[in-house]
C-alpha cells in the first residue's frame, strides 16, 4: 500500500504547480518562452513548474528519483539570462526562499532514465505547452512508476471545468489516481469533489470522441475514418494535453485517440503515465493501437508501443479493431 505522505507530498507539489502555471499564464508574452533544439515550445512555467515539484518530492523523499521533460542546460547560457531570472522569480511567487542554483538543480533532477526496476516518478511539467500558450487546456502531470508500472498519479488540469457540463463554471480540477483507491477528482483548493468512473456507453455510434488539437500529434484523418467506421456522427472534440484522459476518467468522453503520425516515433512516458491510470482506475482501459498495454518499462519512452487508445472500457475491442481496419 502507498504510503499517505506520497498522496499528500504530491498533491501539494502539484498544486502549487498549478498555481505557478495559472500566474505566468495571466501576464504570458513573447518574452516568456523560447526554443528548444526541437522546436517545441517552452515557457517559464514549464521549467517552473518542474522545478517547484521536483523540488518538493526531492525535500520529502530523496531516494527517489526522478525522469522529467525539461532540462536546465536550456536556462544555463548566457542568451538566456532573463528567462532564467524570470523562472527564479515564479518559483518564488509559490515556494518562496529558493535561488538560481537551487531553482536549476531542482529541474536538473529529472534527469534519471527510467527503466524496469525501482520507484521513480515521472514529470510533465505543462503537458500542452501549445494549449498554455494559445490559453486553453493544458496539465501538470505527475506518476509514480514501481517496476515499470504507474502506481500513483496527479494530474492537474488548471483550465478544466469542474464540471464538463457547465464549460462557464468553476475551472480548474486536480485527479488522483492511486492503486487501491480508484480514481477521485478534486477542485483547484484540493478538496474532494467526486471519485470519478467512466461513462456507461455501450453503442459506439453514441460514443463521444476526443483527440489532440495538433495534428502533429495525431492523425486526424485517421481519426475520420475510425470515426466513421464505428457510425460516430458527432463532432470531435479537441482537447490539448491529458484533459482527454481526464475527460476519459469522468464520463465526459468514451473515446480518446492519439494515432501515430509518422513511422518510428516513439511516446514519452511523461505524457501518458500519470493519465493512463487516471483511466484505469476509473474503469476504462487503455493500450496502444494494437491492443497492447503500455510498457513504462523501457526507460523515457513508450518504445514497444504505437500509438494510444483509451476508453470506457465497453467500446476497447471495437475500437481497436477499427483502428486496425482502417490503418493506411
Amino acid at each position: 500500500m502507498l504510503e499517505e505522505s506520497y498522496r499528500k507530498a504530491a498533491i501539494e507539489a502539484v498544486l502549487n504547480a498549478m498555481r505557478l502555471c495559472e500566474n505566468v499564464r495571466g501576464k504570458l508574452d513573447s518574452g516568456a518562452s523560447m526554443e528548444k533544439a526541437d522546436l517545441s515550445p517552452v515557457t517559464v512555467a514549464d521549467f517552473g513548474a518542474q522545478a517547484v515539484v521536483l523540488h518538493a518530492l526531492h525535500q520529502a523523499f530523496p531516494d527517489i528519483p526522478a525522469v522529467g521533460e525539461e532540462d536546465a542546460s536550456d536556462l544555463r547560457g548566457e542568451e538566456n539570462a532573463a528567462l532564467c531570472e524570470r523562472v527564479v522569480a515564479e518559483v518564488n511567487a509559490v515556494t518562496p526562499g529558493r535561488d538560481a542554483d537551487s531553482v536549476l538543480a531542482a529541474i536538473d533532477r529529472g534527469n534519471h532514465p527510467g527503466g524496469p526496476k525501482g520507484r521513480f516518478w515521472t514529470l510533465d511539467p505543462i503537458d500542452g505547452t501549445k494549449g498554455f500558450l494559445r490559453k486553453d487546456q493544458y496539465a501538470v502531470a505527475l506518476a509514480l512508476i514501481e517496476d515499470g508500472v504507474p502506481v500513483f498519479g496527479v494530474l492537474g488540469c488548471p483550465q478544466l471545468p469542474v464540471q464538463w457540463t457547465e464549460p462557464d463554471g468553476a475551472r480548474g480540477c486536480l485527479f488522483v489516481a492511486q492503486k487501491g483507491k480508484g480514481c477521485q477528482q478534486l477542485d483547484a483548493s484540493g478538496q474532494l469533489v467526486d471519485p470519478v468512473r467512466v461513462d456507461m456507453v455501450v453503442d459506439a455510434s453514441e460514443a463521444a470522441f476526443c483527440e489532440s488539437v495538433e495534428s502533429g500529434h495525431s492523425k486526424h484523418d485517421w481519426s475520420a475514418a475510425v470515426a466513421e467506421r464505428l457510425g460516430i456522427a458527432r463532432d470531435s472534440v479537441r482537447m490539448d494535453s491529458q484533459c482527454k484522459y481526464a475527460a476519459i476518467a469522468r464520463g465526459d468522453a468514451s473515446i480518446y485517440l492519439r494515432l501515430p503520425t509518422r513511422p518510428g516515433y516513439e511516446e514519452k512516458i511523461w505524457d501518458h503515465a500519470a493519465g493512463c491510470l487516471c483511466v484505469q482506475l476509473a474503469g476504462g482501459r487503455v493500450t496502444d493501437i494494437t491492443g497492447a498495454d503500455l510498457d513504462f518499462s523501457q526507460g523515457s519512452t513508450l518504445k514497444n508501443n504505437r500509438g494510444v487508445i483509451a476508453t470506457n472500457g465497453h467500446l476497447h475491442d471495437e475500437v481497436v479493431a477499427a483502428v486496425q481496419a482502417t490503418q493506411a
